[in-house]
């Protein structure tokens, strides 16, 4: 079944170009609507209850988009953010573990946010709760992003659907292939699709550090370097997380505090 969408931008040739890409190029999807303001992309969704939003996210103030996601009343839709936003920004949509496509529009990352949309979607469906979650996480990114802060809290995405924590719950994060493994200081851990680097760039640099092409570690539980059989980073626990040898130099000019 396809993925019903509304595509929302207050720019009328951004609105159809959009939507002639995903009737062109995303069977997956069937656009049923086009809005070019949030008072008018409110009236459909609570007529049509679409699948899926594409939502431009200066429209036009910075400030529309967030506030349609508020006032919306039945929350159980999924939100693609086209957005000309780099840097900060998309380290805020990662942290938030929503799916964004950046202007002008790839078609290949455009189909590439589509396929996770069906997995997502079908992921909620069977699970609704996650809804909750995932707007939580939204009402986040809007903070952060019209406050030009970072967050301390993560959205996760894992096998059942979407978990939101706080930073300094995390002890390290390993590799996993294309995967990140999150291990916490309760003992738990959780196996996110997105890997090692988007981490690095989420993640408050003051706080974890990059210590291995396959590991990062929190800072604030870091116990000692150790240089015996190889070099590590130990933690509270006493547990031993290697640090690259092209690594060592850098990490340990950062323990003692040297620019």
């Amino acid at each position: 079944m396809k993925l019903r969408a509304l595509v929302v931008d207050d720019e009328e040739f951004a609105r159809k170009n959009l939507s002639m890409m995903l009737q062109e190029h995303c069977p997956d999807i069937e656009v049923i609507g086009e809005a070019s303001s949030k008072n008018q992309a409110k009236e459909i969704i609570d007529a049509e209850n679409p699948d899926v939003v594409f939502l431009d996210i200066r429209m036009p103030s910075g400030a529309e988009g967030f506030e349609l996601l508020d006032e919306i009343d039945k929350k159980d839709f999924l939100v693609v953010f086209v957005t000309a936003f780099k840097d900060y920004a998309i380290r805020a949509f990662n942290a938030s573990a929503v799916y964004y496509i950046l202007k002008p529009i790839d078609v290949e990352e455009l189909q590439l946010a589509v396929q996770r949309l069906v997995e997502t979607k079908e992921k909620y469906n069977a699970e609704p709760e996650n809804y909750s979650t995932y707007f939580d996480s939204l009402k986040d990114l809007s903070s952060n992003l019209l406050n030009n802060k970072q967050s301390s809290r993560i959205a996760i995405s894992h096998t059942r659907g979407l978990k939101i924590i706080e930073d300094d719950t995390i002890t390290h994060l390993e590799a996993s292939g294309n995967c990140t493994t999150i291990y916490f200081n309760d003992g738990s851990r959780y196996l996110d699709t997105r890997t090692l680097k988007i981490y690095e760039n989420i993640l408050n640099p003051n706080k974890f550090c990059r210590v291995h092409k396959s590991h990062i570690i929190n800072l604030d539980i870091l116990k000692e370097y150790a240089n015996e059989d190889g070099h590590f980073a130990v933690l509270e626990g006493n547990l031993r997380i290697p640090v690259a040898r092209n690594r060592v130099t850098e990490f340990v000019r950062m323990l003692k505090g040297v620019k």
